[in-house]
């Protein structure tokens, strides 16, 4: 084996499981892409992206930055409703951001899009998400500008044809949206690959306990095969990697196109590894935003106290891999991944930021889960999911101390205060210090203890 900047090559010529050629250009990775899609004739290979939230523009963003000069061999593109309109406040930040920045400035005034935004920051023009997406802003990442992108707000004309299609949805609009495009692929010939960036889940009871991801909604809706379904994630900033701070991501699912795609991905800062695990690390990807809120709010309760933070992080880890035992025959195999994800959104997420909000009364439980600049808050959905699920008779464990059975989730202390703060609405957001300070609450390592000594892996509930 050989060992590069990027990690170890084996001797297949992969690195970390993904193939690696230092001498391979960008147009060769089209070319190679485009031979495993059965493109001839000079027929591009075609990408677009559903869904315009922070993750999905920068994605889409980083492949037109690194292969948009190609046209004739790719067309990306991405896709958003229209009619969404950027209120006054917004519209005069974003003409602040301009002007501080000298090479947006410069490119808007040589493409003449520059007066618009003059107009809108003075009132006398209404901008729109989709228009000032075709300018490289998106409505829920305004301080971070990316080049400029080919936008369509026609679902059926951005996807009848794609060849790849990046899933950049929330997980809550995911179905909705999946089902409405089957309906323009019922006279394809070949299936499309998709690429998921959601991170939630729902929760299926009946006729058994089981959790629903985003490709398992979207294989339901659409009847794409899960071999052409994968996901993308990992411990990311969408911000921060587009300003080419170095991060890494895994692509999960059937071999035949996760190693390609993950070639076809990477980037020097952006490293992109491959798993056969595609579900499991899907509902990891869920699970650390339910804990992400609470920390949120601990932060902003405790005046960003180092030792509060520190204990909710050693009560919210020891059931996170309770849950990874209830749901992965090999938990441990799912540490890391999970760990260095619940790390990075507890810093700097989304769900942390609203749990931080939510605490300080900034925000209300009555604004929903959709929120002015952020967009959705994916973890209180998964926080009623996981508590519905974890909360049935059928999947019932030994409680070694009370020497008799209870659900899951009576070993889930900290998600049973968040159920109760953000879904039931019964306590305040103080309800998190409550669950912190209970003097009956057992150590978090015999949580862990239980989860190892006692076989209470559920197979059925990531049955797909």
């Amino acid at each position: 084996m050989d060992r590069t900047s990027e990690g170890i090559v084996d001797s297949n010529g992969y690195v970390n499981g993904s193939f690696h050629n230092p001498n391979c250009s960008l147009e060769e990775k089209i070319d190679e892409l485009c031979v495993l899609f059965g493109k001839v004739g000079g027929d591009p290979l075609k990408i677009v992206c559903v869904g315009a939230g922070a993750w999905g523009s920068v994605f889409t963003a980083l492949l037109q930055d690194a292969y948009g000069n190609f046209r004739d061999k790719v067309h990306i593109r991405i896709w958003r409703r229209a009619g969404r309109s950027v209120d006054r406040s917004t519209a005069e930040h974003l003409f602040e951001v301009i002007n501080s920045r000298e090479d947006v400035l410069r490119r808007l005034i040589s493409r003449c899009a520059y007066l618009k935004y003059v107009e809108g920051r003075l009132g006398d023009r209404v901008l729109y998400a989709d228009e000032i997406l075709k300018d490289g802003f998106c409505l829920n990442m305004i301080d971070t500008p990316l080049c400029p992108l080919k936008v369509v707000v026609n679902l059926q004309e951005a996807v009848w044809d794609a060849d790849i299609v990046i899933n950049g949805l929330p997980s809550t609009e995911t179905r909705e949206v999946f089902e409405e495009i089957s309906r323009f692929w019922k006279e394809r010939v070949h299936f499309p690959v998709i690429i998921s960036l959601a991170k939630g889940i729902e929760a299926e009871l009946e006729p058994e306990p089981r959790i629903v991801t985003p490709t398992q909604m979207i294989n339901r809706a659409t009847g794409v095969p899960m071999e052409n379904i994968l996901y993308l994630g990992g411990p990311n900033i969408a911000s921060e990697i587009y300003n080419k701070e170095y991060a890494n991501a895994r692509i999960c699912g059937a071999e035949k196109w996760r190693k390609p795609l993950a070639k076809f991905l990477r980037q020097p800062h952006f490293i992109v590894w491959d798993n056969g695990d595609l579900v499991t690390h899907e509902v990891m990807g869920g699970l650390k935003n339910v804990y992400a809120i609470g920390a949120g709010m601990v932060a902003a309760l405790t005046n960003e106290s180092a030792t509060s933070k520190s204990v909710y992080f050693a009560l919210c880890t020891s059931e996170m891999i309770f849950i990874t035992h209830l749901l992965a025959e090999e938990p441990e195999k799912l540490a890391g991944p999970l760990l260095a994800d619940t790390y990075v959104t507890l810093l700097k997420g989304r769900n942390a930021w609203y749990g931080h909000k939510l605490a300080k009364g900034e925000i209300s439980l009555d604004m929903g889960d959709s929120i002015k600049g952020k967009g959705m808050i994916q973890g209180v959905s998964a926080v009623k999911a996981f508590y519905e699920l974890l909360s049935q008779s059928r999947l019932n464990i030994l409680h070694p101390n009370e020497n008799k059975r209870v659900a899951p989730v009576e070993l889930c202390p900290l998600l049973q205060m968040l159920y109760r703060i953000l879904i039931v609405r019964e306590v305040s957001s103080n309800g998190i210090l409550e669950a912190l300070r209970d003097e009956t609450m057992n150590d978090p390592r015999e949580r862990i203890e239980i989860a190892q000594s006692q076989a209470i892996y559920k197979p059925s509930l990531l049955r797909e």
